[in-house]
């Protein structure tokens, strides 16, 4: 009789069967770890929790008591998870036009890291806040829950991969086009508009309605420094680029779409009912605009005074080369 062979998933024993990873080897090092995810609701009911007017009272500290206590009971919830002496639990909000952004960042001295109980104690704040809003908004979403950064251990410091500096991406949600069934004509403006600019472009890419998501997602994932989106913003049942660009928003940009919106609308006062959004993820700005010819013009001219400070700004202060 043979033995097994060993099983190359530390979780797992040469049989096969869940276990407690053994740390005991491991350095005892300061480890850290910082987590997030995003509360969607409407913006009616983020104006109440900022100014803690609902009818559950002290909703911030409320969810913030309750990441804590997650963070702390991270072992019993999860059970592979050691249980660990936490040095300090912080649980942070950052109020956007229709979500609230929850980050928790979690510290220790130990053999194994924190990462889990950053996330648990996000996981559990976004759940309070559902909890104490559910009586004026039901529909409301935690989404986007996330590791963001940690640090100790073998490994270091760790974050989401490095932007590439100078890079941009153009994304056309289009139905017909992905079909071939119309020509795409405003991604390509985009594309020139951005290498104008001195971006490199990777590319252009049409998809259907139907898979924006997915591909904002990839791209995103990609670290370029600009994604820029055009089609899906309306209201027809099919129009979801709005709702897949704020899964992957970090930080909303109000300003920025709204100035998008008025240059259109000066024209045409149906610009006014485009959804299209702006922010960031990690360090990519990511900006949604119209899918006709007239709002990409308007929309890249309201660009051309703030694409390349945003990008500066978020890159510390140095402009791309």
């Amino acid at each position: 009789m043979t033995d097994a062979p060993r099983s190359p998933l530390t979780h797992l024993d040469a049989d096969g069967r869940a276990r407690m990873v053994d740390v005991g080897g491991k350095d005892v090092t300061d480890r850290s770890a910082t987590a997030a995810a995003r509360f969607l609701t409407r913006p009616d009911v983020v104006a109440l929790v900022r100014s803690d007017d609902l009818p559950k009272a002290d909703v911030l500290a409320t969810a913030r008591i309750a990441g804590i206590q997650g963070a702390k009971r991270t072992s019993e919830l999860i059970p592979l998870c050691h249980p660990l002496a936490l040095s300090s639990v912080s649980v942070d909000f950052e109020f956007e036009e229709s979500s609230i952004v929850v980050t928790a960042t979690v510290t220790t001295t130990g053999r194994t890291g924190v990462e889990m109980e950053a996330l648990t104690a996000v996981a559990i704040a976004g759940l309070t806040l559902h909890d104490m809003v559910k009586a004026v908004d039901p529909e409301a979403i935690l989404d986007d829950l996330r590791l963001i950064a940690k640090s100790g251990g073998k490994r270091g410091h760790w974050t989401p991969g490095p932007l590439r500096a100078g890079t941009a991406a153009v994304l056309v949600a289009s139905t017909a086009g992905a079909a071939g069934t119309r020509e795409d004509t405003t991604g390509p403006a985009i594309a020139a508009w951005l290498s104008e600019r001195g971006y490199s472009v990777d590319g252009v890419e049409v998809v259907a309605d139907a898979d924006v998501a997915a591909a904002l997602e990839a791209l995103v994932a990609t670290s370029p420094a600009v994604v820029i989106t055009t089609g899906g913003t309306g209201m027809s049942p099919s129009d979801r680029t709005p709702e897949a660009t704020r899964r992957v928003l970090d930080r909303e940009l109000p300003g920025v779409a709204e100035a998008i919106r008025a240059a259109g609308a000066a024209k045409t006062p149906t610009a006014a009912l485009s959804r299209g959004l702006a922010g960031t993820s990690g360090g990519t700005v990511v900006v949604n605009l119209p899918g006709s010819r007239g709002g990409v013009a308007d929309g890249l001219t309201v660009l051309d005074g703030l694409l390349d400070h945003l990008v500066a700004q978020i890159a510390g202060g140095g402009a791309h080369e």
